[in-house]
């Protein structure tokens, strides 16, 4: 290894935290000691010197001690003859400036506040594109994403390309990649993320591309971010160092891509990323460092053309991802699926004002031919710039394997992968679909058949075993359109009576569904026909399909077994499942109660309930409201207070279609407990509610729930409930 980059590196290190303590002596004299330092919304105080450390920085005061520690990281100046090894002191160099990077960040907050943008999408028209450190709402759902493997990892690239349309390219074959990528650090006063808005290129949390500063840093906040994930979703336990670098290096698949002339602020912050595992490669002729040693591969590569860094980055770091490769004039891949078709962007769209529509069905293997893409009616090329057109996408599955349990499991997928395609953006799922196409996917030579050409390569992919033919027909026509509905509604209506007739005592089996652990590791959801998925998108007709493509997915099978209480609804064989699956954690829970041992709730149910004692009553709030409720807690705390895999009597996370199921808290006298939810919610199942009423003997029961008009205390709601006469204050008491 070199030498002068060892020099370089860490005399640069002196630079950094000569610069931190300068600027901590300075806060010191400005400010009070005690003033709160932090990184806004995030739970891990400064996360890279937290984990390493274990130190909670919560003040200027706390500031010293790290400082001092990054201090005495600083080896010894590289001396002219016989100083080797040169790699220990040059970690040590890199770790002592990302403590004084993350303390520099720190003091950045409190001197300017507003500098970062607390969202994940920038706000050009403020002129302000800087995120910093992502909130832990931000943090909490694409965190997820490296650990679970829809995100194989990160690219942080800092400095600037030669060209916009370079900075755009290289972005863009990472995003192919579904990476996410890290923008930090400018060269010679331009950014690599100020290029890309020049390119016409969305950046932001949704896009993957995340603009975290203006300066080198800045990039701290991309370790940072990597070291949550370890605490968070990896147990690492804050100040296990080792543990913390190993699980970044094993599981973290990052690196970085230094663009630019590289200066000894920014060697040195590339010699703490291979503390990481995360080895730098470059488009400048710099020293490199080759030996296989902390990186999987190389730690430091130069002299990497631009056209060749991407496929280079990824070797070095030994990632393996898998590329799409379809056959359509637009990139496509999960990075694109947040990327919004805005007003001015818009050439056409299809839904909105007009019927947009999809159904996929069985077929039999000698109805189809495999591949076969039409679109009957008008394409792209014959629409008129803004104009809103009809759309029906039907798609005909054969496979060995393949049951009409199936069909919805495949339905659902056709708005994730739509929306993969660039430059095109899909809302919606069943008759309530809308597709707007870009105008720059136009320009490329997007055609309506792309769409089919991608379901078919998807579901090919995706669902191997169970998919051998696939065949898509579009239709753009109205009277096509209609039909294709009306058979389509026919059918959904058909689906869903299948689950609504079923009972809970008319199967021996339960599915669980464990995908939420990622968030809530004591969770374990169990999916009944009359209890379905907290997050409302599986029933038990949907987990027993997913079982089915996928044996060892997270629907597994549960055994009822001997029930033990019918009245709450628990079963030994669930007790026993739930047990092993939370790890010992939980050992029992009740299907139909929320007041005595309830099951318990991840972060994304799609609703809460919570007692009223006063109303003698329940209320339940959905996630998209945003307003006060009786109990006094807005749907965020009542997630903070009862989510995260607790059993929390007296609360219950469920799915709004479960609240019409007539098993909705049968246990604490059902439906009739139901005194107030907001009126959105109330509005979307109001059909339901109507049916459900005239079921249990109260046709007007609708009109006697109250909600936010009437009021948000249990006061107000209870003097309604006088008024409309409300069976609830008739009950026996809530808790016995």
């Amino acid at each position: 290894m070199s030498k002068l980059v060892a020099f370089a590196a860490i005399q640069g290190g002196y630079n950094i935290v000569s610069k931190a303590e300068g600027e901590l002596k300075q806060a010191l004299a400005t400010y009070d000691a005690s003033t709160k330092v932090e990184f806004p919304n995030t739970a891990y105080y400064l996360p890279v010197i937290y984990s390493l450390t274990g130190i909670k920085v919560q003040t200027i005061e706390d500031m010293q001690k790290p400082l001092e520690i990054a201090r005495k990281l600083l080896p010894a100046h590289v001396k002219r003859v016989n100083h080797l090894p040169y790699l220990g002191p040059l970690l040590d160099a890199g770790m002592a400036a990302l403590f004084a990077f993350e303390i520099q960040e720190a003091l950045r907050y409190v001197r300017e506040p507003d500098f970062y943008l607390p969202q994940e999408e920038v706000d050009l028209d403020a002129g302000k594109i800087w995120l910093g450190a992502a909130d832990d709402t931000v943090f909490r759902k694409r965190g997820v994403e490296f650990v679970d493997g829809s995100a194989p990892g990160f690219a942080a690239i800092v400095g600037a390309a030669p060209t916009p349309e370079i900075a755009k390219d290289i972005i863009e074959d990472y995003q192919k990649r579904n990476l996410y990528i890290f923008l930090a650090a400018n060269q010679n006063g331009t950014t690599c993320a100020e290029q890309l808005i020049e390119a016409g290129v969305q950046i932001g949390w949704n896009t993957r591309i995340v603009p975290f500063g203006p300066d080198i840093s800045s990039a701290i906040f991309a370790l940072g971010f990597a070291n949550r994930a370890a605490m968070a979703f990896g147990g690492i336990e804050a100040g296990d160092y080792k543990r913390m670098l190993l699980y970044n290096k094993d599981r973290i698949f990052a690196f970085v891509n230094a663009l630019g002339d590289v200066n000894a602020e920014w060697a040195v912050a590339a010699a703490g990323c291979v503390n990481w595992g995360f080895p730098t490669i470059a488009d400048t002729d710099i020293p490199e460092i080759l030996p296989t040693g902390i990186c999987t591969y190389e730690h430091v590569v130069g002299n990497v053309s631009h056209d060749e860094i991407v496929q280079k980055s990824i070797e070095t770091r030994g990632l393996k991802v898998t590329v799409s490769e379809i056959d359509i004039p637009l990139s496509y891949g999960p990075a694109f699926e947040g990327e919004r078709v805005r007003k001015d962007d818009l050439y056409c769209q299809f839904g909105a004002k007009e019927q947009c529509t999809e159904l996929v069905k069985m077929a039999e293997m000698n109805e189809i031919e495999d591949g076969k893409v039409t679109v009957v009616g008008p394409d792209i090329k014959d629409c008129e710039e803004g104009k809103a057109y009809p759309l029906a996408i039907f798609v005909q599955v054969a496979g060995r394997e393949f049951q009409a349990d199936f069909e919805p499991i495949l339905e659902r997928q056709i708005h994730h992968l739509t929306n993969y395609i660039q430059g095109i953006m899909h809302i919606g799922q069943r008759d309530i679909a809308w597709v707007r196409v870009s105008k720059a996917a136009v320009e490329k030579g997007f055609s309506l058949e792309h769409i089919g050409k991608v379901l078919h390569a998807k579901f090919h992919q995706d669902f191997t075993k169970i998919a051998d033919k696939v065949e898509v027909t579009l239709y753009t026509k109205k009277e096509d359109v209609d039909k294709l509905t009306a058979t389509a509604r026919a059918e959904y209506k058909m689906r869903d009576e299948r689950v609504e007739k079923m009972t809970d005592e008319s199967v021996e089996t339960y599915y669980s569904c464990t995908l939420c652990q990622s968030f809530a590791p004591n969770h374990v959801c169990t999916v009944s026909p009359e209890r379905t998925g907290l997050c409302g998108a599986y029933n038990w007709m949907d987990c027993k399909a997913s079982f089915e493509i996928n044996p060892t997915g997270p629907n597994q099978p549960i055994e009822k077994g001997e029930c033990l209480d019918p009245v709450l609804g628990q079963w030994k064989g669930v007790n026993d499942f739930v047990y092993k699956a939370s790890r010992g954690n939980v050992t029992h829970y009740n299907f139909y109660s929320m007041v005595y041992d309830p099951m318990t709730t991840c972060g994304c149910c799609e609703a809460i309930a919570a007692m009223l004692p006063m109303c003698n009553g329940i209320m339940t709030v959905n996630r998209d409201y945003m307003g006060e409720t009786p109990c006094g807690m807005k749907f965020t705390t009542l997630a903070g207070v009862m989510g995260g895999g607790a059993s929390s009597p007296g609360f219950v996370g469920h799915s709004k279609y479960n609240v019409t199921q007539r098993k909705f808290i049968a246990g604490d006298g059902g439906i009739k407990r139901l005194v107030w939810m907001p009126k959105i919610f109330k509005e979307e199942i109001k059909d339901r509610l109507i049916k459900r009423g005239e079921e249990i003997g109260i046709p007007n029961f609708y009109d006697m729930i109250a909600d936010e008009t009437v009021g948000t205390t249990e006061e107000e709601v209870y003097e309604f409930l006088q008024k409309v006469g409300h069976p609830a204050l008739e009950m026996d008491p809530i808790v016995g």
